[in-house]
C-alpha cells in the first residue's frame, strides 16, 4: 500500500500554506511479484485513464493510450486555447518527436520519472494517484476539457496544485482505482516505470505474415516510379493518411496507417513529419509506407479503410488503366497549389475521382465529423443536430462529368487553407472566399439550367452499386461532437443534403487535408466561415430536386432569423428550373425520401427506414399498457419519440446528449440502447451566441439500438421489469424532487460507486458487437456534476 508522510497531511489541512515547498515522496509498499507494462499497467491504463488521456483533447496534451505517450509526458501548451493568434508547434505523438529526449525538446515532461531511489517516489502520476485515494469522492462539477489542471510540471508545483485542489486526483471527477489496481500501478512506477522490453515491442510493431503480404502488394502499387502510379498514389495518400486501414485478408488483427517515409519498403519507417497531408515532404525521394498502429484504438479517431484485392483492383480501374485528361506528369508540391485538389489532380478524370469518394462516403464524411479536431463545437456549430445526406449520381453530376468546368473555375474553388496555418489576423472576416464560393454557385446553376432544363429524376441519386456502399448518411451531433451513420436513422430530418463531386472534395480538404488544428485564429474561424457554404450547397442541391414552387420557402425555413441579406442571397442561388419527378402529394419533401429510400436504396442496397423513430405522414403512436414483448417496447419507444417529452426539456443543456441505457434480463439478454437528443436550432449560420438559436421546446430524443457517438453524456441501468416506469418518467417527468430521485436510481452518476462496472459493460458490449469499429469511448463530456 502507499501512504502520505506526515508533512502532506498537514499540507492538505492546511490549504496553500505549505503551497511553496515540493511535496515529500511517497512511500511505496510494492507487490510481492513481477509487473510488467503489456500485461499488468497497460490494461488499467486502457480502462480508467485512456478513456480521458487520448487524442487533441488530453488535459495537458498526457495520451496514455501507449508507452510512447506516458513517456513523454505532458505539457503546459494547450492545443484549444481561447483564441491563437499564432500557430503552436504541431506535437503529434509518434510524427512531430523521436523519442522521450526529442519531447524533452518541445517543453514536455515527464510524469513517470522519480528523482528518488525506491521504496521512495515523487513521480507526478503517482502524486495524483495518491490523491485520488485520500479525497475518493468527487464533489462539484468536472469539465475535463475547460477546468483548470495547471498540468504541473515537479514536485513544488504538483505541491500548489493540489493544495489548492486535494480533490483533482486521477481519474478526475471519476471513482477512484480499485486498491489492486492502485498498487500495481504504483509498484510499477516505484520500479521505474519499464516499458516493453525489446521482443514486446518489436512484436507489437511488427506485422504478422499476412500482412506482410498485404503490405508488400500495396507498397508496389503505390511506389511504382512512373507518373500516372506516382500521381495516383498521391491522391490516395492525400485522402487516406487519417484512416486506420485494414487489411480484410487480417480480418479484425490489426490495424495500419499509411505514412511518407524517407526509407523504401523493407526498411525501417523513418515517417516524413509535414503538417498537412499534401505538404511538400522536402525529401527526395520518399516511399508510401504502411505503419502499424500499435496504441490502443480509441473510438473517436477509429476510422476504417478495408483494402483487399478487391480493392487494389477498382484503384487499377479507376486510375490506371483509363485514359487520363493529359499525359501523366507529377506536379510540383507548393503549398497554395496543394491545397487546390481540382488543379492538382486535373490530370485525372473527375469522374473517377468522384467514384473513389463514393466507394468510401461514410469514410469520407466521418473524417470531416469525427476527425481530426477531438473537441469540434466551433467546427460543428454549422450543421443541425439531424440530418441525412443522400449523393449526386456520377453520371447526373455535370461538373464531375465537365472537366472544362472545373478548370474555369478553379480559381472560384480555391480554398481558405491555402493561406496555411497563420493567416493573418486582419483576414479572420474576410468574406474573400465566400464570395468566390458564391460565383462558383452561381456558373454550376447556370451550367445545370443550360443543360438540364427539366431538371432531375429520380436516377440523379446515387444509389450505391456494392452492399458495403453508403448512398445515405444519418449524421447526429452531440454538440461537440458528432457521429456518422449508415443509413436513415430517425424521424424524417428538417434539413436534407444531396453532396455532388466538387462539394465533397472542398469539404475534405478544407475541413480534414488542410485543417491545422494547432494552425492561429484566423485560419480556423475562415474554415469554419466557409463551412456554411458547404453546407448551404448541400441543401440547395436537395431543394432542387423538389417542385421549384417551393423551394425558396423549403430553405428559408432552414435559416429562420437571418438577416435580409442573407436571405435575399441565398434566393438568388435557387434556380427555377423543372424537374422531372411527378409529385403526387401536397408534402414534395417527405414524399421526395420516401420514394427515393422505398423504389431505390431498399432494392438495391437494404437500406429502409428506422422502425423506431421514422413517422409516417399523420401516423399517431400511443404508449401501450403492457410491455411483454419487443414489439410492446419498441412501440413505446416510439410513442416516447414524439415532440414534446418532457424529460427532453429538463435536459435541455449541452450536458447530456447521448444516453447510453442498459436493459437487464429483457427477453433472456441484456439490450443496450441510445437514446440521443436533436436539439432545434433557428439556423446554425452563425458563428457566436448558438444559445440564442436554440428552441427547446421543439427538440426531440430518438432511441437507437447499440451504442451512438464517442462520448456518452450519461449511463442508465435498469431491469427488464422497470421499463414501464423508466417510460412513464421520460414522458411524464416534471423535474420536482421525486421525479429527480428516480431519476437518479435509474441513473449513473460520476460518482456512483456502479460507474466503473457500468463503463466496463458497455465498452465490452461495444466490442462484442462490432470488434472492427469499435474503439475506447470517451468520459471526458460525461455529465459534470458528481451527486452526493
Amino acid at each position: 500500500m502507499l501512504r502520505f508522510l506526515v508533512l502532506i497531511a498537514a499540507c492538505f489541512s492546511l490549504g496553500t500554506a505549505c503551497a511553496p515547498s515540493p511535496l515529500p515522496p511517497l512511500q511505496v509498499e510494492p507487490v510481492a511479484r513481477p509487473v510488467g507494462f503489456l500485461e499488468d499497467v497497460k490494461p488499467i491504463l486502457d480502462r480508467r485513464c485512456t478513456v480521458c488521456h487520448s487524442c487533441y483533447n488530453a488535459p495537458c496534451q498526457l495520451k496514455l493510450d501507449s508507452f510512447e505517450g506516458a513517456e513523454r509526458g505532458a505539457t503546459k501548451h494547450a492545443i484549444y486555447p481561447p483564441a491563437r493568434l499564432h500557430p503552436l508547434r504541431p506535437t503529434r505523438l509518434f510524427f512531430d518527436a523521436a523519442g522521450e529526449a526529442g519531447w524533452r525538446t518541445l517543453d514536455f515532461h515527464s510524469v513517470l520519472e522519480s528523482s528518488k531511489a525506491s521504496p521512495a517516489n515523487d513521480a507526478l502520476m503517482l502524486y495524483l494517484l495518491e490523491a485520488k485515494q485520500r479525497f475518493p469522492k468527487p464533489r462539484g462539477d468536472y469539465h475535463a476539457e475547460a477546468i483548470d489542471l495547471a498540468c504541473p510540471a515537479d514536485a513544488k508545483e504538483m505541491s500548489s496544485f493540489l493544495a489548492a485542489h486535494p480533490d483533482r486526483g486521477m481519474p478526475l471527477g471519476f471513482p477512484p482505482l480499485e486498491a489492486d489496481e492502485h498498487a500495481l500501478l504504483a509498484t510499477w512506477l516505484a520500479r521505474g516505470a519499464p516499458g516493453p522490453d525489446a521482443d514486446q515491442q518489436r512484436a507489437l510493431e511488427a506485422p504478422n505474415r499476412v500482412a506482410l503480404r498485404e503490405i508488400g502488394k500495396w507498397e508496389g502499387f503505390l511506389n511504382r516510379p512512373d507518373a500516372r502510379h506516382a500521381m495516383t498514389a498521391r491522391y490516395l495518400y492525400e485522402h487516406f493518411f487519417l484512416a486506420h486501414i485494414r487489411f480484410t485478408a487480417l480480418g479484425a488483427d490489426g490495424f495500419f496507417e499509411l505514412v511518407r517515409s524517407t526509407t523504401p519498403p523493407g526498411e525501417p519507417i523513418r515517417v516524413v513529419a509535414t503538417v498537412r497531408p499534401y505538404d511538400d515532404p522536402g525529401t527526395t525521394p520518399f516511399y508510401y509506407r504502411f505503419r502499424k498502429i500499435h496504441s490502443t484504438i480509441v473510438h473517436k479517431t477509429h476510422m476504417v479503410v478495408g483494402f483487399g484485392d478487391d480493392t487494389l483492383a477498382r484503384y487499377r480501374a479507376l486510375f490506371i488503366e483509363p485514359e487520363w485528361l493529359e499525359p501523366p506528369h507529377r506536379m510540383p508540391y507548393d503549398g497554395k497549389l496543394g491545397a487546390n485538389p481540382f488543379l492538382v489532380y486535373a490530370q485525372i478524370p473527375p469522374k473517377a475521382r468522384y467514384e473513389f469518394l463514393l466507394d468510401h462516403s461514410e469514410y469520407f464524411i466521418r473524417t470531416f465529423i469525427r476527425g481530426p479536431v477531438c473537441k469540434g463545437q466551433v467546427a460543428l456549430n454549422v450543421i443541425h443536430d439531424h440530418f441525412w445526406i443522400f449523393f449526386m449520381d456520377p453520371a447526373a453530376d455535370l461538373v464531375a462529368n465537365r472537366p472544362e468546368f472545373l478548370i474555369a473555375q478553379a480559381d472560384n474553388l480555391r480554398l481558405p487553407n491555402e493561406g496555411g496555418s497563420n493567416e493573418h489576423l486582419t483576414e479572420t472576416f474576410s468574406d474573400d472566399y465566400r464570395e468566390r464560393y458564391a460565383d462558383f454557385y452561381r456558373a454550376k446553376r447556370k451550367l445545370y439550367d443550360r443543360h438540364l432544363p427539366e431538371g432531375h429524376d429520380f436516377d440523379a441519386i446515387w444509389r450505391g452499386r456494392r452492399a458495403i456502399d453508403a448512398p445515405l448518411l444519418t449524421v447526429y451531433r452531440h454538440f461537440d461532437s458528432a457521429s456518422v451513420h449508415k443509413g436513415a436513422l430517425g424521424r424524417l430530418p428538417r434539413t436534407l443534403w444531396v453532396i455532388d463531386y466538387a462539394q465533397l472534395e472542398r469539404i475534405y480538404y478544407a475541413l480534414v487535408a488542410g485543417f491545422d488544428v494547432f494552425g492561429n485564429l484566423s485560419h480556423q474561424v475562415n474554415v469554419r466561415r466557409y463551412m456554411d457554404y458547404l453546407r448551404m450547397e448541400g441543401e440547395l442541391n436537395f431543394v432542387h430536386f423538389l417542385p421549384p414552387e417551393v423551394r425558396a420557402k423549403t430553405f428559408r425555413s432552414w435559416y429562420r432569423g437571418v438577416g435580409a441579406h442573407e436571405d435575399t442571397r441565398s434566393r438568388e442561388l435557387i434556380s427555377k428550373r423543372g424537374t422531372k419527378i411527378d409529385y403526387r402529394t401536397a408534402k414534395p419533401r417527405r414524399e421526395l425520401v420516401e420514394r427515393i429510400v422505398e423504389r431505390h436504396l431498399l432494392p438495391s442496397i437494404g437500406i429502409d427506414f428506422d422502425p423506431i423513430n421514422y413517422r409516417r405522414d399523420g401516423e399517431k403512436r400511443e404508449m401501450p399498457r403492457t410491455f411483454s414483448s419487443q414489439d410492446d417496447v419498441y412501440d413505446g419507444l416510439r410513442a416516447l419519440s414524439e415532440p414534446g417529452v418532457a424529460l427532453v426539456e429538463y435536459l435541455n443543456g449541452f450536458e447530456v446528449n447521448i444516453v447510453w441505457v442498459r436493459v437487464r434480463g429483457f427477453e433472456g439478454a441484456d439490450r443496450a440502447v441510445s437514446i440521443v437528443a436533436n436539439r432545434w436550432h433557428d439556423n446554425v449560420s452563425s458563428l457566436f451566441f448558438e444559445k440564442d438559436q436554440l428552441d427547446r421546446t421543439k427538440d426531440t430524443i430518438d432511441f437507437l439500438p447499440g451504442l451512438i457517438g464517442s462520448y456518452p453524456s450519461y449511463f442508465v441501468d435498469l431491469d427488464a421489469k422497470d421499463v414501464p416506469d423508466f417510460f412513464d418518467l421520460l414522458a411524464n417527468f416534471d423535474g420536482s424532487p421525486a421525479h429527480v430521485a428516480r431519476l437518479h436510481a435509474y441513473g449513473i452518476n460520476r460518482s456512483d460507486p456502479r460507474f466503473w462496472p457500468a463503463y466496463d459493460w458497455f465498452q465490452a458490449r461495444a466490442y462484442e458487437d462490432d470488434p472492427i469499429e469499435a474503439g475506447l469511448y470517451d468520459l471526458s463530456r460525461y455529465h459534470p456534476t458528481a451527486l452526493p
